[in-house]
């Protein structure tokens, strides 16, 4: 009975696994770029900061000086809860610091509901929303790309998250390889094929008129993906813009990038429990494969879950002496196709980062990354268990770098 029952997960995991394989063969190639239009769209620029006195300076000048009529946007720092220079730096550059001190009801999603019942009580009003975190540095014409796809009817984008600081350390490089890896062949085959793509916490525009209608409303930890679900929902799907480039700064050490990746994964199981079932349901109603992708995209944490305690069950039963209770579907499957699927499996990241372009210097990083991947696994298990804790974690950004350091290593 429980050989049966863990074969069945093995094959129900084995099968979403292999869809997403599937996918990937549509991140190999991407369609020619559509027309540019001319600068029409007002954007107010938002920046959520907590204590970013030591990077916000060089995220203002840096959108100071996009390749975009300066009179089309405002750039508004949220300093929420700072106890640092974060907004008297601000204001010092000639940007709108907006001063938020709210204890119980921490973390970006909340402020980001503050600011915008803000913005909707100023006198000006823009056409999108504009999001970026203070450790962030953008590219020139990223304004000019979310006006194009305003223009083309697209109402929520999502920008080419890359990594400011691949180059710092192993943990730095790890993140920035799945970036890549995430950008080349999650997003862009789902751009492909007409899917819904997903919001990555940064680098996100929205449409001013769909804000309003559908209110923010997503204060969990992790925001983005709420806001991804509830958007599909209505049948609104997020588009991902591969040429309009964010760069994020990445933990340093072991120990802060864990902590980020529980906060991320506690939030992920608190979506599934909330929007999966629904999403799925809704899916199979209305024969959407946008909803059902999308229900499979969320089900991933337990993906992660399954994944890890399979994995333990099949290596503790191998090690004891005597016949192994317990079935592996890797060892029924046929050597003719394990053997091709495993070397794409694990191809796959070098391979995304041969078609990204990525410096050589960082395929040694390579070596380290399966140490990062498989870290995955105990930090999901602990936050499945701890996935009712809504506490937000503050990850502590240094790294004073600019887009000019940046574009001289070719990242």
């Amino acid at each position: 009975m429980l050989n049966a029952l863990l074969l069945s997960v093995q094959i129900l995991f084995f099968v979403i696994g292999g869809y997403q394989l599937f996918l990937s063969f549509y991140g190999w190639f991407r369609e020619k770029k559509k027309a540019s239009h001319e600068p029409e769209k007002t954007f107010a620029v938002l920046v959520a900061a907590h204590n970013e006195e030591e990077v916000v300076g060089a995220l203002i000048e840096n959108l100071q000086n996009l390749n975009y009529p300066k009179e089309l946007y405002d750039i508004f720092v949220i300093a929420d809860n700072c106890t640092d220079r974060t907004a008297e730096i601000s204001k010092s550059m000639g940007v709108r610091a907006m001063e938020r001190h709210n204890l119980n009801l921490r973390g970006k999603g909340y402020a980001i509901e503050w600011m915008l019942k803000k913005l909707w009580g100023m006198k000006r009003s823009y056409d999108a929303v504009v999001m970026f975190d203070a450790d962030n540095l953008v590219s020139k014409d990223f304004l000019r790309e979310m006006n194009n796809d305003l223009i083309e009817g697209k109402r929520v984008i999502q920008g080419y998250l890359d990594t400011k600081n691949p180059y710092d350390s192993w943990i730095s490089a790890a993140n920035g390889i799945t970036y890549w890896f995430c950008n080349r062949l999650w997003q862009l085959p789902r751009t492909n094929l007409k899917l819904s793509n997903f919001l990555g916490g940064t680098g996100m525009c929205f449409e001013t008129k769909l804000l309003k209608e559908m209110g923010w409303g997503a204060t969990s930890l992790v925001e983005d993906l709420e806001f991804t679900i509830r958007c599909i929902q209505r049948n609104v799907y997020p588009h991902f813009n591969y040429d309009a480039k964010v760069y994020d700064e990445k933990p340093l050490t072991f120990r802060a990038s864990s902590r980020q990746r529980l906060r991320w994964m506690q939030g992920h199981f608190d979506v599934v429990r909330r929007y999966f079932l629904p999403l799925l349901w809704q899916g199979l109603k209305e024969r959407s494969w946008v909803k059902l992708d999308a229900s499979l995209y969320i089900l991933n944490a337990y993906n992660y879950l399954a994944g890890f305690l399979v994995t333990i069950i099949l290596w503790t039963d191998s090690m004891i002496p005597g016949e192994n209770y317990f079935t592996s579907l890797y060892n029924e499957l046929p050597i003719w196709f394990t053997i091709p699927m495993m070397i794409y499996v694990y191809g796959q990241t070098p391979l995304a980062m041969m078609m990204e372009k990525v410096h050589w210097k960082l395929y040694l990083r390579l070596i380290t990354f399966p140490i990062f991947f498989l870290s995955w696994w105990p930090i999901t298990f602990y936050a499945f268990f701890t996935q009712n804790n809504k506490q937000w974690s503050h990850t502590k950004h240094t790294r004073v770098i600019r887009l000019e350091d940046m574009q001289s290593k070719q990242i």
